[in-house]
């Protein structure tokens, strides 16, 4: 399937795909979401069959804009409305009780639906032109790398979807944050570009974090294993790398590198891409520069510890799903 610019003829034949029950998959600021008509569980159902999906997984449905959280959801809080005037269009995804009419194939069974208008203009044109909510999770295999350019979406999905709209690359790289309001408090399902410290100046009270959550709300990206390359990709302080590296070269192993600042020099059987310092860039480059490596058959994906810090949270959480410890290899 050949990815098709987004102008506006081709999101008019998006839309009568959407409604004909079809799969569309579009760019949002976060990742390419592999779409479907979610009041059509029908056509919900093929987003599983096409990533692979285990059917108790929950989905995000896209709307566009705050005025239809009420068609999705029941007993939205105020501090629901406050979050989504705030940062939607956005990252931000909010977990709420479901309306009956939500069908149970869109939330894996349970009683909460995720809701999020995209911050993207095609998401956003695509949506308004629809009418109605999209349900969509990223556009790739189930647990493999998330798709942040359109190329992505047709190396994953192939004939699988109707549609592919090229919107260019997404901005924010990483999966939206998550955020449960279904209960008495609020929690962080997922981190994402928005943080901790943002949604707390709003919600003016402590988020529980996953670190101490012990939740039965099941949201997209909470599995151990996630994002994750092909290839096996192995997390390795940078005081490590170098000696880690060189037994595998020295053995005859082709490596690849993910460097946040450890210098390493290209030969025939060294692939280093060296990642951007900040939090925002490198969470953008993330998936891209992982999905170069694994195309390249390598023995191993090192990817050199990023920060242990707050801003990195994101990035740390993605990491921690798609690569494994170096004490594990």
């Amino acid at each position: 399937m050949e990815p098709k610019k987004a102008d506006a003829a081709a999101i008019a034949e998006a839309v009568q795909l959407l409604r004909q029950g079809l799969l569309v998959a579009f760019p949002t600021e976060t990742v390419y979401g592999l779409g479907a008509d979610a009041s059509n569980a029908l056509a919900v159902q093929g987003i599983f069959a096409a990533k692979g999906r285990p059917a108790d997984h929950p989905l995000i449905v896209h709307i566009a804009e705050a005025a239809m959280l009420d068609d999705w959801a029941v007993h939205v809080p105020t501090v629901a409305r406050q979050l989504a005037a705030r940062f939607w269009p956005g990252p931000l995804a909010l977990v709420l009780r479901k309306r009956a009419a939500v069908p149970a194939v869109v939330t894996g069974g349970q009683e909460t639906v995720a809701l999020r208008v995209p911050g993207h203009p095609v998401a956003l044109q695509l949506l308004h032109a629809f009418g109605g909510g999209i349900a969509a999770p990223s556009a790739n295999r189930f647990c493999r790398i998330s798709p942040t350019q359109a190329a992505h979406v047709a190396e994953e999905l192939g004939a699988a979807v109707a549609m592919i709209l090229d919107g260019g690359p997404c901005q924010v790289g990483v999966e939206s944050t998550i955020v449960d309001l279904s209960g008495m408090r609020p929690r962080l399902l997922r981190p994402g570009h928005i943080g901790v410290a943002e949604l707390e100046a709003l919600l003016q009270q402590p988020l529980l974090v996953p670190e101490s959550l012990d939740t039965d709300i099941r949201a997209p990206g909470m599995m151990a294993v996630h994002y994750a390359p092909k290839t096996q990709a192995v997390c390795c302080p940078s005081a490590l790398l170098s000696g880690q590296v060189r037994a595998l070269l020295d053995s005859g192993r082709r490596v690849g590198v993910l460097a946040y600042q450890h210098g390493l020099p290209d030969n025939a059987n060294l692939h280093v891409v060296p990642m951007p310092a900040s939090a925002e860039g490198y969470a953008q480059s993330l998936y891209a520069s992982l999905r170069a490596l694994d195309a390249l058959q390598l023995t191993c994906i090192f990817v050199e510890s990023p920060p242990q810090t707050e801003a990195w949270r994101a990035v740390n959480d993605r990491l921690g799903k798609a690569t494994v410890p170096l004490a594990a290899v």
